[in-house]
């Protein structure tokens, strides 16, 4: 896609410790789609169904979209620049593994994406890589969006949609068991039956066992939800990734909701950041845990000197 494609209004706003690329690559949002370096580079994608390209210069983030969008706020608040993210590393300098992937994921942000998009997003994800999700979401956008003027992604559809269609059609797109979740969540959202902005006024464990009782939803999709959608930083979703990650800090085994609670106390309040931190060094081969068992136990004040591994998949 051309620039030149998508609307008119233009602009820069200040991005002070922000990664794009790292940001929006790292497992949280699925439909965003690079532009060629010939095409001038970037990121289109949507923020809701305002349509966005983004271009990332140091510390200035070029944008181009829709006239009357109010793009300027409407970016920051959807990348979390309000964040402190000085504070968030602070809060795990005394845990050695945690602070290296802080401090590698510089830049790297817990977005704000819309509720429903975010819910239906992760419904698809169990037993499914980010490759995947991410071909199931634009599926769905493909077959059931509402197509944007001048912009390749469609919106995310609705609910009301989504609750329409049948479960082969569904099914048609990718998801497989997933199709049976995503419809009956649906449904349940369209009739009102469920209200995904009752959420927000809950505390985490009533919002966290209200998500869980929606099809298609545990409890480890229940916390990513909560966290990239709903601001609960201190959420820690427990997949396999972050199971063998907090599980080689502990010298005893324990089950997902084990290591759930004990993520939340090790990494502290903002236990959802420092788990994303974990989770990109460990889908990316980079991360280096202490040998020693006793390293969460016994947290010391700087980067570990002891001898470590290397986590891969």
């Amino acid at each position: 896609m051309k620039p030149g494609q998508l609307g008119q209004k233009k602009g820069v706003i200040e991005c002070p410790e922000f990664d794009l690329r790292l940001t929006l690559e790292s497992g949280q949002t699925f439909h965003w789609m690079p532009v060629s370096e010939s095409n001038g580079g970037g990121y289109t994608g949507c923020i809701g169904k305002k349509p966005v390209l983004l271009r990332q210069e140091g510390q200035l983030l070029h944008y181009q979209g829709n006239e009357g969008d109010h793009l300027p706020d409407l970016i920051r608040h959807y990348f979390a620049f309000d964040h402190d993210l000085d504070v968030i590393r602070d809060s795990c300098s005394g845990h050695p593994a945690s602070f290296d992937a802080a401090i590698a994921c510089h830049g790297l942000r817990i977005m704000r994406q819309p509720h429903w998009e975010c819910i239906a997003s992760f419904i698809l994800s169990p037993m499914k890589q980010v490759a995947h999700i991410r071909q199931m979401s634009l599926a769905l956008r493909e077959t059931f969006g509402k197509k944007l003027p001048g912009f390749p992604v469609p919106a995310f559809p609705e609910p009301q949609v989504l609750a329409s269609a049948t479960e082969e059609e569904l099914r048609q797109c990718g998801l497989g068991f997933r199709a049976k979740g995503l419809l009956g969540s649906s449904r349940l959202i369209a009739s009102g039956a469920f209200d995904p902005e009752a959420l927000i006024t809950m505390s985490t464990e009533e919002a966290r066992n209200a998500l869980c009782s929606l099809p298609g939803i545990g409890r480890k999709v229940a916390n990513c939800i909560l966290l990239f959608s709903y601001e609960r930083l201190n959420a820690v979703p427990v997949d396999v990734w972050i199971a063998r990650i907090l599980g080689s800090f502990r010298s005893r085994k324990a089950t997902p909701e084990q290591l759930e609670r004990y993520g939340e106390k090790l990494l502290g309040p903002y236990a959802g950041y420092i788990q994303q931190y974990l989770f990109h060094q460990a889908r990316t081969g980079k991360l280096l845990l202490s040998k020693a068992s006793s390293a969460a136990k016994s947290p010391k004040k700087s980067p570990s000197k002891q001898p470590r591994r290397l986590v891969t998949a």
